[in-house]
């Protein structure tokens, strides 16, 4: 789909819940891979992409085309949602279980889940990595994550994070600086 067919769909979503259901279907892939490669836990992700969506369909209206990408939109309402829950665990010490058994989001398509865990399992360093970027802020967290993990351009880091270009470049030296020094 083009900038100008996805522009119209965020136009008619925002009276249309089913234009909506079609933004969501698809940026759902995008959105759950990132999230998971943060939190490396399904049903927290499920969680936490399930509040992303819901955040954006509220706030739809909000939204408005400029230059940047629909996606950017989701992707800082996605990181926002993830470091939100970073903070309120380390605020509270809630166990991943404990968030397990509350959980009110259907079951995730098994070969989604298969897919993403067989991929998860092959990398056995990326976990490894995943450890230590968990113990860096979450500025450098959400930076590396996007640059590395979800293959985005600085610009279009920049518009996710809603920081400029040498701000973006200078949190992804820091952070990867920080990473090496882990290892």
């Amino acid at each position: 789909m083009d900038s100008n067919e996805e522009q119209i769909l965020i136009e008619q979503a925002k009276t249309d819940n089913g234009c909506f259901v079609k933004l969501y279907e698809l940026h759902y892939r995008k959105i759950f891979g990132y999230v998971f490669r943060r939190t490396l836990n399904i049903e927290l992700t499920k969680d936490i992409v399930s509040e992303t969506f819901i955040k954006a369909y509220q706030n739809i209206h909000r939204f408005r085309y400029r230059n940047a990408p629909f996606s950017s939109w989701l992707y800082r309402i996605a990181g926002n949602e993830t470091n939100m829950y970073f903070r309120r665990r380390k605020a509270y010490l809630a166990s991943l279980d404990h968030l397990k058994e509350f959980s009110y989001l259907e079951a995730a398509d098994p070969l989604e889940i298969n897919e993403t865990e067989n991929r998860l399992q092959q990398h056995k360093d990326f976990i490894a990595v995943q450890n230590n970027l968990e113990k860096l802020d979450y500025k450098y967290q959400e930076v590396i994550a996007l640059r590395f993990f979800e293959n985005k351009s600085i610009k279009e880091i920049a518009e996710i994070v809603n920081k400029n270009d040498n701000t973006v470049k200078s949190l992804l030296s820091r952070g990867i600086d920080k990473l090496r020094k882990m290892f």
